[in-house]
């Protein structure tokens, strides 16, 4: 058993995809796929199984993982131990959903790279409400959520940044300029929000019930920058978070509404196994992305 094929194995149990899983490691996807094969010969046990086009763990590949990602916990432990924190190297995987990953983390990672440019960084998207199994997986290093304040006995978390919701809307739209709204006056407006099971969307369906407004029309987008662009071109009312629509506000190109929405405090938050050893790559991330977020400071304003 080699320790290449156990690295190869770690990567195709978080991506479930061969030819992710190769360009993450650089390989070909045929090497990869034989890495996996040889790996299962030796063991005597099928490690994934292909239901359709979805390759997932079996039971002996669950069991497998678990083992596995500790024994190489402790190796990238051994290898931090010989090296300064100038140069580091290794592997940290962060997940985030979609508003994190356009809009926070870029600049964390710049920052990152440029001071740890010997670590491999891999990235995953989830929707918010899948975040923290990852953790639990042990499939993810460190999650980044949009949230109210999560409490969790299993998980450490902080909040970094509190992030502000509003409504937006094209300048032309109706209900601008206005210095107060009544909500008799949205009536047979459409608002633009995620679909439901959205952190967002519980959000805004809550806020509508506190108010008594109960007859809403709904257009239902995954993507934030779908319901952005909508927006934009007039065809209703965004819930977004302030940081999606920023240079669009700056621009003119979208109004925010004088509409408050009483007691949301969503924030910006980094999560982390609380049973996880944190490697020196770990514990730097995680230091960076409270320079970057915490302070609401961009990479870019230092150079």
């Amino acid at each position: 058993m080699e320790l290449r094929q156990l690295q190869t194995f770690r990567i195709v149990a978080s991506t479930l995809n061969f030819t992710r899983a190769a360009e993450v490691l650089n390989y070909v996807p045929s090497n990869v796929t034989m890495q996996i094969k040889a790996l299962e010969e030796e063991l005597g046990v099928r490690l994934f199984d292909r239901l359709g086009k979805q390759l997932v763990l079996t039971t002996a590949g669950k069991r497998f993982l678990t083992h596995i990602q500790s024994a190489l916990e402790k190796l990238d432990e051994a290898r931090s131990a010989v090296h300064d924190d100038e140069n580091l190297t290794g592997t940290i995987t962060i997940s985030a959903n979609e508003v994190q990953c356009v809009y926070r983390l870029p600049a964390v990672f710049q920052r990152f790279r440029s001071r740890h440019p010997g670590v491999r960084l891999i990235f995953r998207s989830f929707p918010n409400q899948e975040l923290k199994q990852t953790l639990f997986d042990g499939t993810t290093d460190v999650v980044f959520m949009l949230d109210e304040t999560i409490i969790s006995t299993g998980l450490e978390v902080e909040p970094l940044i509190e992030e502000t919701f509003r409504f937006f809307v094209a300048p032309d739209h109706p209900l601008t300029g206005r210095s107060a709204i009544q909500q008799e006056d949205f009536h047979g407006e459409v608002f633009l929000v995620n679909e439901k099971g959205c952190t967002y969307r519980t959000m805004f369906d809550r806020s509508f019930e506190k108010k008594g407004i109960d007859t809403i029309t709904y257009l239902e987008f995954q993507s934030a920058e779908a319901i952005k662009q909508c927006a934009i071109t007039g065809i209703g009312i965004a819930f977004l978070p302030e940081v999606v629509v920023q240079a669009e506000v700056d621009r003119g190109e979208l109004v925010p509404l004088p509409w408050q929405i009483p007691d949301l405090h969503v924030y910006t938050q980094m999560l982390w196994h609380k049973d996880k050893w944190l490697s020196p790559i770990i514990l730097s991330f995680i230091e960076i992305a409270r320079e970057v977020i915490g302070t609401g400071k961009d990479w870019e304003d230092e150079c």
